[in-house]
């Protein structure tokens, strides 16, 4: 088992991480196009369970809470040169923004180059269960003090919310968290639809 350098390491080291990606000279272009990525990345669990969340109002600020994160992933891995190490946890709606700011391949690609790190991120290697006093918790506080409350929702309180949710989803005919409906969209019953 990897022994994890010290949350005040990685906090240092995800500040800097995070002073050189802002600094790329790529850094607007990429923040712009994950923005842009809004209509696709909203999920029935991520973004969902901030409470009165409003996607232009509160997209910029979730945007730069997910950047800290994959810095702090990057801080982890620089320092184990370990994957499954670096999958530190995030919160629910954190790590959806990070899944938009991946899905910019090249830019990210280009910029992490030229910073000299990896960003890590492997969805079945992820963990979303953060806690308030958790690793990342304490490297972010070293980091940049107090987490964002809106945006770093404990595991427990996430999952009181899904619950909350999946009723009302299920009210309206959307089954296994938006996974699932047997909506016919007005076809005709005679028309083919997948088994």
């Amino acid at each position: 088992m990897i022994t994890l350098p010290t949350p005040a390491r990685i906090g240092e080291r995800a500040q800097q991480i995070l002073t050189a990606i802002e600094a790329d000279p790529e850094f607007a272009a990429f923040r712009a196009a994950s923005l842009k990525y809004d209509a696709d990345w909203t999920c029935f669990t991520g973004s969902v369970v901030i409470a009165q969340y409003d996607q232009k109002e509160d997209a910029p600020s979730l945007f730069a809470e997910g950047l800290r994160a994959l810095c702090l992933k990057a801080a982890v891995y620089e320092t184990t040169h370990d994957e499954n190490a670096a999958e530190i946890p995030v919160s629910v709606p954190v790590d959806e923004m990070t899944h938009a700011m991946i899905a910019q391949p090249q830019l990210l690609a280009r910029i992490t180059r030229r910073v000299g790190v990896s960003i890590i991120h492997q969805t079945d290697q992820e963990h979303t269960d953060w806690r308030p006093g958790d690793y990342t918790d304490q490297a972010y506080r070293a980091a940049w003090r107090d987490p964002d409350p809106r945006y770093w929702i404990p595991a427990e309180e996430v999952a009181r919310r899904l619950a909350w949710l999946n009723e009302k989803y299920e009210s309206i005919g959307l089954r296994e968290e938006g996974q699932a409906h047997s909506f016919r969209f007005g076809l005709d019953e005679r028309d083919p639809v997948p088994a």
